[in-house]
């Protein structure tokens, strides 16, 4: 992504020579020679960065901040001036400022440095918007929440399989979001306006299963007062969900076996064979080869559920995911609540980066519900976050997934032992063994922002 910088000042030698250093940098840059040409050019756009004085004729410095911050507060702008006050400088910040350096500039290093870092800041804000619109798009479509490899490569089987008649399983740890994948199959399926009905296998005791699947005649047993359709005949036509298949009993399995098979059962207690047209997509969080070793589920039945194999990898192999999630369910709980919520301060976000998330996405959501509830400010600060999340953070290992480069796996240690540490540099190089130079050199590189600070020896 190339950046488009606005260097707005009356001197003309200022402006031209920081307009040439940026674009040795290489850099898109636009020179002004005023406030008010400034704002006329920045209001069509394409501006990333802007770099103004503070004393201007006409439209000052401290207007056109304030304008800019008005009309796009995601642009960093940073100020100069020759008059350099402690008053001028706080002013600056609470107006928005991203920085603030004072004329002559001494340290091109230093400023080069600054833009460096709001640029990176910049990208990751765009990208992150980029996200919230794809999430939204997502949301619409009733589709997983992600934008990570994995979730991807989840909605490209989703889009190859579900226009197909073939069965599906859905496979992944308990709160992964199996459901919203059959939701999603069956949207993008050509069943989409037929019947979708859902069966949750485990809710439902043994006796009660094989009625509530294939129905019963009047008088099958006892309580059998009316003849009772089953949710195999309800979906006649559309698509049947099953999610936690691996707790149905050997009988049901058998029975659901010929129906795959054969697509015709009979009601219990009757004898009149119904024949139907189907698509089945199940759903387990067990290993079902495992049970199949054990005896306690059928190998045939497996493979008749298995013809595309979906699995939903846990929110702990997928972290890329955790902040489009952590968003979106943050602005649905603040607008559910009534509580306007900025964002998350750096030491609760090292709290949220560190937990393993063990019950997954439910997990995430219900944590983030409990956390806008307790919040006392706009921001969410760590003592908003369930106790669990505070006290299970805290770990002496990081999880590293197979497949990276060992430039991606160095990285993830800098960034999960710079979050332990809760930002604290000096311990992070003492644990990592690496100077504090080499440190915020590999920092910047990974354009991780500064972190609260907090007290460092």
């Amino acid at each position: 992504m190339k950046f488009r910088i606005m260097v707005v000042d009356d001197e003309k030698n200022i402006r031209d020579g920081l307009a040439e250093l940026f674009k040795m940098e290489g850099y898109d840059v636009e020179a002004m020679p005023d406030g008010a040409t400034a704002h006329q050019r920045f209001q069509k756009g394409d501006i990333d960065l802007v770099i103004t004085d503070l004393r201007m004729p006409g439209m000052s410095g401290e207007e056109f901040l304030k304008k800019i911050k008005s009309e796009t507060p995601g642009v960093p702008v940073i100020v100069l001036t020759g008059h350099g006050t402690v008053k001028e400088a706080v002013q600056a910040m609470k107006d928005g400022a991203w920085d603030f350096l004072t004329k002559p500039i001494q340290d091109l290093d230093r400023l080069t440095l600054i833009v460096k870092r709001a640029l990176s800041n910049r990208e990751r804000r765009l990208k992150s918007e980029q996200l919230e619109e794809e999430l939204e798009l997502r949301k619409q479509s009733d589709v997983m929440i992600g934008n990570s490899a994995a979730m991807n490569r989840v909605m490209d089987l989703i889009s190859r399989a579900a226009p197909t008649k073939a069965s599906i399983l859905i496979t992944g740890e308990s709160g992964v979001g199996k459901e919203l994948v059959a939701d999603a199959i069956q949207k993008l399926s050509p069943r989409k306006d037929k019947p979708f009905i859902k069966v949750h296998c485990a809710a439902l005791a043994e006796s009660l299963l094989e009625s509530e699947l294939f129905g019963h005649e009047k008088g099958a047993f006892t309580g059998a007062m009316t003849r009772r359709r089953g949710k195999f005949e309800l979906a006649n036509e559309g698509t049947l969900f099953l999610d936690e298949i691996g707790e149905i009993d050997q009988n049901t399995q058998i029975k659901l076996l010929r129906v795959l098979q054969e697509r015709k059962f009979e009601r219990v207690g009757g004898e009149e064979t119904v024949e139907v047209d189907i698509r089945i997509v199940a759903a387990t969080n067990k290993d079902l080869l495992a049970e199949i070793k054990k005896g306690s589920f059928r190998e045939d039945l497996y493979y008749r559920l298995n013809v595309v194999s979906i699995v939903v990898p846990p929110l702990r192999e997928r972290k890329e995911d955790l902040y489009v999630l952590i968003n979106s369910f943050l602005k649905t709980f603040a607008a559910e609540n009534n509580k306007p919520i900025d964002g998350i301060d750096a030491r609760a976000r090292a709290r949220l980066e560190n937990y393993d998330w063990p019950g997954n996405v439910r997990e995430l959501r219900n944590c983030m519900e409990s956390t806008v509830v307790m919040a006392k400010e706009r921001e969410i600060h760590e003592e908003d976050l369930p106790a669990n999340i505070q006290s299970g953070a805290d770990k002496s290992w990081i999880r590293i997934p197979q497949g990276l480069t060992m430039e991606k796996v160095e990285e993830i240690v800098i960034r999960e032992t710079l979050a332990a540490q809760k930002g604290n540099k000096s311990e992070t190089a003492r644990i990592l063994g690496i100077g504090r130079k080499t440190l915020h050199r590999k920092l910047d590189e990974y354009g991780v922002e500064e972190l609260t600070p907090v007290d460092e020896e």
